[in-house]
């Protein structure tokens, strides 16, 4: 995951709805489990990035971070392997095979850093369960 220190500052924007749930529907399809939808009042998993100025990160760049932690994880065992400061717990929710919504937003600061969030409906990572 990608932070920086964040002031708050008005913020405006989001991409739409489809452009977060097409590149979690791929990973899940990847990992061979159901689609998510999106849903305005998802809020129990959650998922990241705070993205520093200077890149415009989008809602792809977002979920490709937390898809890349897949690496790390070893459905076998259900175990993350991931080196110090990494975590393999961002792409567990995203294929967290009942969560069915989504609901997520894009802010651009006046800093220029950049704030994406989602939301997962239900939530994942629940301990001594496997995502899929």
């Amino acid at each position: 995951m990608v932070v920086a220190t964040v002031v708050v500052t008005p913020c405006a924007g989001q991409n739409s709805a489809q452009d977060f749930v097409e590149p979690h529907n791929a990973a899940r399809a990847a990992a061979g489990v159901g689609p998510v939808s999106w849903d305005n009042g998802a809020h129990y998993g959650e998922n990241i990035v705070v993205g520093g100025a200077g890149k415009d990160w989008s809602t792809s760049d977002a979920v490709g971070l937390w898809v890349a932690e897949k690496q790390y994880y070893d459905h076998d065992t259900n175990s993350c392997s991931a080196p110090q400061g990494q975590s393999c717990l961002h792409y567990t929710q995203v294929v967290w095979r009942d969560s069915t919504a989504i609901g997520c937003g894009r802010v651009v600061c006046d800093n220029g850093g950049v704030f994406i969030p989602c939301n997962y409906s239900p939530a994942g990572n629940i301990i001594g369960q496997s995502p899929y």
